[in-house]
């Protein structure tokens, strides 16, 4: 399998600790691609198939950041978006939301439940990685964690 490789993804350079990414999808495809991307440029991934999955495994994986997912079994994106922003130790992670459903409000529902950006489905590599990074250039926290740039 062939992965695009983004423009500005090619001069990637490995950090001592890598950012932690959770990947919240119910497709497996789109799991997988997503974290081969990711660990290409060097972040560490861990994956949940829903959000109930992305609520347990947050708590003990610490991400930087969430890829969500909107629309998934068991818990909902925007559920599960609203529970860990609502969690003191989850609640300037910032929640990249994303969804193939660009004709509802799903844009207006994803920053009401607290994600930090939008981003419509399929997603562009260098669009995600531009997305990333601005989420993740925030100021740093004393705690080492990140603070979202913007909602």
């Amino acid at each position: 399998m062939n992965i695009p490789t983004p423009a500005f993804a090619v001069e990637r350079r490995v950090l001592p600790r890598p950012q932690r990414v959770l990947v919240v999808d119910d497709s497996a495809d789109v799991r997988e691609l997503w974290t081969m991307w990711l660990q290409f440029w060097g972040f560490a991934v861990e994956q949940a198939s829903n959000g109930l999955d992305a609520i347990k495994k947050a708590r003990t994986f610490q991400p930087h950041l969430v890829l969500m997912d909107l629309w998934m079994p068991v818990v909902d994106g925007l559920t599960a978006t609203e529970t860990l922003k609502a969690d003191p130790h989850m609640k300037d992670v910032p929640v990249l939301a994303l969804s193939a459903d660009t004709f509802s409000p799903a844009r207006e529902r994803a920053l009401q439940a607290g994600a930090d950006c939008f981003l419509p489905k399929p997603v562009n590599p260098d669009t995600l990685l531009e997305a990333i990074r601005d989420s993740l250039s925030g100021p740093i926290r004393r705690d080492g964690g990140q603070t979202p740039l913007r909602r």
